[in-house]
């Protein structure tokens, strides 16, 4: 009988804060995936842009219709995680090309870049680089000048790469703090 009584006391108690806790539990979250996913727009280790769609769903999904979060949002944030996987894969060759690389050298910068991610943050310049001066070299048979060029211009692409995710990060962010503070 007093297991009962102090149970239901608890329960209203329970009942009477944890929405509120909730509320501020889902907020939490929120900053932390927001923050994890602008971190990963510059490491390549975490899936950026993949984590702020996440933080956005997993809010909306937590706290139902006090999130604020429209359809429009997840939209529009799913249209900017393509455009940056889109511009992820493109700068790279595009700095090789850009820079006077065959396709050839557009290939190995991105395959360079592939295998660079493994080899983590030398590994991000060095390998789209390497990559697109060994098959410029050896299947495009250029001289060692245009081939080391190409490689060069790889790694403008990467580093331009690296400044666009930014700007797409914050782009997401931006959308969903302005939607949320809009929305309230």
């Amino acid at each position: 009988m007093l297991q009962d009584v102090l149970m239901s006391d608890v329960g209203e108690f329970f009942a009477w804060t944890m929405p509120w806790d909730s509320v501020i539990m889902a907020y939490v979250v929120l900053v932390i995936l927001l923050i994890l996913g602008f971190m990963g727009c510059v490491l390549p280790i975490l899936p950026g842009h993949m984590l702020i769609v996440l933080a956005a769903v997993i809010h909306r999904l937590w706290l139902g219709d006090e999130s604020c979060l429209n359809r429009w949002t997840f939209v529009a944030l799913l249209l900017m995680w393509a455009t940056a996987q889109w511009i992820e894969w493109a700068s790279v060759a595009a700095g090789a090309k850009f820079f006077g690389g065959s396709k050839w050298g557009a290939w190995g910068a991105v395959l360079g870049g592939l295998v660079g991610m493994f080899f983590f943050p030398i590994g991000l310049l060095v390998g789209p680089f390497v990559g697109a001066f060994a098959l410029e070299k050896v299947l495009a048979k250029k001289e060692l000048r245009p081939s080391a060029v190409s490689g060069i211009g790889s790694m403008v692409g990467v580093a331009f790469g690296i400044f666009m995710q930014v700007l797409v990060g914050v782009a997401m962010v931006a959308w969903i703090v302005v939607d949320l503070w809009l929305g309230a």
